[in-house]
């Protein structure tokens, strides 16, 4: 990996390269995707099935679009139970953890007939898209799936493209059927966004789409935002390490590594006070880089967007942190408590050498959707409050609209808008 002295300049050249990566870069796909989704909508499931055809070589139709329970139980039979055992108990530590997120309705009441409160309620459908292709992912599933399911959303919809046999990947319906989805479908890519944004003959319109895919995923979601919600436009995976002179270079290189493996646009970095864990780390990167089987992606992603930075200090390597944003923060000093309090900006904090990413990932429990692309800055990871609206509760008696009527009535004349100061007044008249 590069190692680079951190600098100002260093640090604006890593935030603008970082910044490629987004999907907000990818304008000559927009074009295509634009089509996709407004075809979708014309022409509901008959384009849905003919770019089902096109794209993943499947004959899909109203009779079997929907996955059966019998494809289900097939599934149980399929899957490895030890992979199944593991599922459900990681699946009681994401539900435990989101459980403590939820939210409740709450009312204030005056003794003079004032009563101000908020009603929480949950979102009547949501959309769960789960890429497929050549990998599965079940803990996506699960993340994305029992915040919702916490939150009391009454109908969890899933999409996700099958093979050319018309099949769904065996370990992402298991995970599906464990974390409680109503209805599954075979569809994927940008086709499926349109499709539970405005429904179809077969597939039920939903209120919010969550969930990751490729860039003609990301670009839809970002389409078809305002008619339904989405969670975020999440770009590649990243983690960024703060280390000291005391953290084990094979923890870091291997954490590093565990992102790296995603895809070529995948970012990690390291950025430590000390030179030598640098070079050490360097060199346990390119050991470890040989015997792992993704090893041409992770070379690829750590000469595009690998960095190991020296700070001078631990004040300059943190305030680099909350520049950058990341998706994924370990920190690995002496006192990691004492640095995550100066944190800012990050989707996931991780502390201590016993912390690595990938238990956040897959069994802890909080979410591993986390914003990417320096989004941490203004956005939270996936959760319970993802699904559902608050609606503001409102009641005066006479009593105690009286004494301010009349302000209500110059604040709106003010405005010009005297309508709104008439539906006050007319309460008042002789």
């Amino acid at each position: 990996m590069r190692i680079l002295k951190l600098t100002k300049d260093t640090r604006n050249n890593l935030l603008e390269d970082l910044l490629k990566r987004s999907p907000n870069s990818y304008k000559q796909y927009e074009e295509r995707v634009s089509e996709i989704i407004e075809k979708v909508r014309s022409d509901r499931d008959s384009a849905v099935f003919s770019y089902t055809r096109q794209f993943d070589g499947a004959e899909i139709n109203e009779e079997n679009v929907r996955v059966s329970k019998e494809e289900i139980d097939e599934a149980y039979h399929i899957v490895d139970e030890k992979l199944i055992a593991v599922m459900k108990k990681s699946l009681k530590n994401i539900r435990t953890y989101h459980e403590k997120q939820k939210q409740y309705s709450w009312f204030d009441s005056r003794t003079d007939g004032v009563l101000l409160g908020q009603k929480v309620t949950a979102l009547a459908r949501a959309g769960v898209y789960v890429p497929g292709g050549t990998a599965a992912y079940p803990s996506s599933v699960l993340m994305n799936v029992l915040p919702a399911k916490v939150a009391g959303v009454e109908r969890i919809v899933m999409a996700t493209p099958c093979n050319r046999e018309g099949k769904v990947n065996p370990a992402t319906l298991t995970a599906a059927d464990l974390a409680g989805v109503d209805e599954i479908y075979k569809v994927g890519g940008a086709q499926a966004i349109a499709a539970l944004a405005f429904g179809t003959e077969s597939i039920p319109k939903v209120d919010k789409i969550v969930g990751p895919g490729n860039i003609y995923v990301a670009l839809a979601k970002k389409a078809v935002f305002g008619h339904v919600s989405i969670d975020s436009i999440a770009g590649p995976s990243e983690i960024l390490v703060l280390a000291d002179d005391g953290a084990n270079p094979r923890y870091v290189a291997a954490d590093l590594l565990s992102q790296a493996e995603h895809d070529e646009l995948a970012s990690a970095i390291l950025i430590t006070t000390s030179q030598t864990l640098a070079e050490e780390v360097s060199r346990e990167v390119e050991n470890f880089t040989k015997d792992l089987s993704r090893k041409e992606i992770i070379e690829k992603s750590l000469e595009n967007y690998g960095y190991i930075l020296v700070a001078e200090n631990l004040e300059e390597a943190i305030e680099t942190v909350n520049e950058i944003a990341s998706e994924h923060l370990e920190i690995l000093t002496e006192d990691p408590f004492q640095v995550m309090m100066k944190i800012k900006n990050a989707g996931a904090i991780f502390l201590g050498e016993y912390a690595s990413e990938p238990l956040g990932d897959y069994f802890a429990g909080p979410n591993h959707v986390l914003p990417t692309n320096g989004t941490a800055k203004f956005f939270s990871p996936l959760g319970v409050d993802d699904f559902i609206k608050k609606s503001s509760i409102i009641s005066y008696s006479r009593e105690a609209l009286e004494p301010i009527y009349k302000d209500i009535v110059q604040f709106a004349e003010s405005e010009q808008l005297t309508a709104h100061a008439n539906s006050i007044k007319v309460r008042f008249e002789k």
